[in-house]
């Protein structure tokens, strides 16, 4: 009898604390199931990373004969000198999968010319935005810094269709500009990327904050030979405009300036976008003499032929 009456008690034992067990499980915390259905769609709603995770090496980005006809004077120098020229003089950053760049700079009797390429890997921080998206962002804040018409592309449209270009566009120029007194449309402005000087920050910041320059040059506005403001190139087919076939996005820029009594100085700029990439080509000239006028034809052809072979290289 006592052996009957004590299996029914632990059994009742037993089923409560299976009961309480239970009860805790299925209580007001969040189950298993529930978890993962969370963490299930935070990963359903990160946005894709760009194409690119590493950068081009940017001294070496350029051939040596493509070099050559950039810079003129370098043929005349001893061979010795003529290597040291053309390996280029790599910025300093932080981060080279992050930003990388190169200049180079050749002197002649009858001018100076500087050539300089830039690459920045844009990375987003908001996991809702890609990469992609973001270094569209940077891209069309470039383009606004400049004289060049802001109008969406292919495939850098906004998702209404518009333009991408933020109000604030103006506070990013391009990568490496100097507040040099370059004039466009007889405005002191600075050319994106101007190789003079241009040192990289080396911070992995998708906007830089160049320093204004001054309004108008020392000596007011240079004037081309025609007797029209300088600046932008003026010539039909030569004016700060958007390119297509180059990259997923592009455009050139072309600043004509004078400051003082110096020679008027050219620079040719060409940006353009693949992916999350944003590279940037800067060549430069400068005469001996102050009345000559650097070719705006001849520096945009050889920007452009350089910035399409980065975007073969950036391809393969």
């Amino acid at each position: 009898m006592q052996r009957k009456a004590y299996v029914p008690g632990a059994a009742a034992l037993l089923a409560a604390l299976v009961t309480g067990v239970t009860g805790c499980t299925s209580g007001g915390g969040p189950t298993d199931s529930a978890t993962d259905a969370k963490a299930n769609g935070a990963r359903a709603s990160a946005a894709p990373p760009g194409r690119y995770r590493t950068l081009l090496e940017p001294c070496g980005s350029i051939e040596r004969s493509t070099l050559k006809d950039l810079l003129p004077g370098v043929v005349t120098l001893p061979e010795d000198q003529q290597q040291q020229v053309l390996r280029g003089t790599p910025a300093v950053t932080y981060d080279t999968d992050r930003r990388a760049a190169c200049s180079w700079k050749g002197q002649s009797p009858d001018s100076s010319h500087q050539v300089r390429v830039d690459f920045e890997r844009v990375v987003s921080y908001d996991p809702a935005v890609s990469d992609d998206n973001r270094a569209q962002e940077v891209f069309a804040e470039k383009q606004a810094a400049t004289s060049v018409p802001v109008a969406p592309g292919p495939g850098d449209a906004g998702p209404e269709g518009g333009t991408t270009a933020s109000p604030s566009a103006t506070e990013s120029a391009g990568a490496g500009a100097t507040p040099d007194l370059e004039t466009r449309g007889g405005k002191g402005t600075q050319a994106p990327g101007d190789p003079e000087g241009a040192e990289s920050s080396g911070q992995p910041s998708d906007d830089a904050s160049p320093d204004s320059s001054p309004d108008g040059s020392a000596d007011g506005p240079a004037n081309d030979p025609d007797g029209s403001p300088s600046g932008s190139a003026s010539t039909a087919g030569l004016e700060p405009r958007v390119l297509e076939g180059l990259g997923n996005a592009a455009f050139i820029d072309d600043v004509l300036g004078r400051a003082g009594n110096t020679a008027q100085r050219r620079t040719v700029s060409v940006v353009f976008r693949t992916s999350n990439v944003i590279v940037t080509v800067v060549y430069a000239e400068q005469p001996a003499l102050v009345t000559e006028v650097p070719d705006s034809k001849e520096l945009q052809e050889k920007a452009q032929s350089v910035a399409g072979r980065l975007a073969e290289l950036f391809d393969e």
